[in-house]
């Protein structure tokens, strides 16, 4: 089931600002990068929202799909996502809101159909 996410608040932002670098430096040619909270609300939306790439928002706390996806490849490469994932996850456990010892995996998914 699909939500609705209309962007970070500024104390949802606070938890991940201090991951991004504070000055953003053009390189070469072409404009400035987008902020990073706008490129992390396209992320959270897609993820969120279950839309694909093409039908992402448009608006003044959104960024482009083509930065969102070049910033997403990056963060990827050199660890800036898992480092999200971390103090995210961090967070919640040391709050008590992840039960570990609950759980369940779906396989009907799975791409794995039992060939060797």
């Amino acid at each position: 089931m699909a939500g609705t996410f209309d962007g970070l608040s500024d104390i949802q932002w606070k938890l991940f600002a201090h991951l991004f670098p504070l000055d953003l430096v053009k390189r070469g040619r072409g404009m400035l990068p987008p902020p990073f909270r706008k490129v992390v609300n396209i992320l959270l939306y897609v993820l969120i929202t279950g839309c694909r790439w093409c039908d992402i928002p448009r608006g003044q706390q959104w960024a482009s799909k083509s930065a969102a996806h070049q910033w997403l490849q990056r963060w990827q490469a050199d660890g800036t996502l898992a480092m999200m994932q971390a103090r995210l996850l961090g967070l919640v456990e040391e709050r008590g809101m992840i039960q570990w010892h609950y759980g369940a995996v779906d396989g009907s998914f799975s791409p794995w159909q039992g060939r060797r």
